[in-house]
């Protein structure tokens, strides 16, 4: 009897300790991240698993779940600046929304896309549609003479439209020129809308990097450009030739439909954490994740 008791404790403690992991793993939330991860081409990269992913939330790792190909459809807000400044490459910027339009409707895709005019005021030319063709009808823009770009008030409005189709994947996509900003606007109240319905905001504009920063209006624009991509896990690209525009919104229409859905599990808390930032144990890619919406 007395040399069975310590394996009688011993057994007993594993019990406790496997139950105790039970406990945990049954407490604790899982939580989701829409993730693009790229080569140095740009280019989509296939085939990761979660060993492959590294999740921290304030700087504290989690365990990473699972990964697989993010296939809930998307409801996309492609934003054109078509004011007065547009009007030496505005043959290239239709083709350019036409070639993002074309990446990310068709061939099955289930997702939704609404075409937005910045030019004078933001002006819905398409509301959300899966409908390639009814789209790319209404991409055939024009410049709108003597108009100043409203780019801010754009993504303003958009994202409390976003908000009020409860859209369960919002993409903001921005074609934009280095034309003068008319949206008289701070850039917290453009960044705060954008974060509260959970959009990824992606920009792409032609010509140098904004220049304007002798205006409130130019700094505030150049401010929303650079800190609402990079904190949404967006991307912001200048292209300095306006000829390079297709081909580069045919680029952002790939990363955006070979995403991943990486799940992790956090443990309960009271208190949500400040910072969730997704990243690849590969030091040849490129990373950005944007945080999904809770499931209800």
């Amino acid at each position: 009897m007395t040399s069975r008791r310590p394996a009688l404790v011993v057994a007993t403690s594993l019990v406790l300790v496997t139950s105790a992991i039970v406990a945990l793993h049954a407490q604790a939330q899982q939580r989701s991240i829409y993730t693009s991860v790229l080569d140095k081409a740009g280019n989509p990269v296939e085939g990761l698993m979660p060993a492959d992913f590294v999740v921290r939330e304030d700087n504290v790792a989690r365990e990473v779940l699972k990964v697989e190909p993010a296939t809930t459809p998307m409801q996309i807000a492609l934003l054109v600046d078509n004011s007065a400044r547009s009007s030496n490459n505005i043959r290239d910027i239709r083709d350019a929304a036409a070639e993002f339009i074309k990446g990310v409707t068709g061939s099955g895709m289930k997702n939704e896309v609404a075409v937005v005019a910045v030019g004078e005021r933001p002006t819905i030319l398409v509301d959300y549609t899966s409908d390639q063709a009814r789209l790319l009808k209404g991409a055939a823009l024009f410049t709108q003479p003597n108009s100043g770009a409203y780019m801010l008030d754009g993504i303003i409005e958009t994202s409390q439209g976003l908000k009020k189709r409860e859209a369960a994947r919002p993409v903001i996509v921005a074609i934009a020129t280095n034309g003068p900003e008319f949206s008289n606007r701070y850039h917290d109240l453009v960044l705060r809308p954008l974060h509260d319905i959970g959009a990824s905001l992606h920009v792409v504009m032609v010509g140098r990097p904004p220049t304007d920063f002798n205006t409130d209006e130019g700094r505030e624009r150049a401010y929303v450009f650079a800190a609402g991509t990079e904190e949404t896990g967006g991307r912001y690209d200048n292209v300095l030739a306006a000829s390079a525009l297709p081909a580069r919104l045919a680029q952002v229409a790939n990363e955006l439909t070979h995403q991943y859905l990486v799940t992790y599990a956090r443990p309960q808390t009271l208190i949500p954490p400040e910072h969730v930032k997704i990243t690849s144990k590969r030091p040849d890619v490129t990373v950005r994740g944007q945080l999904a919406k809770a499931s209800k």
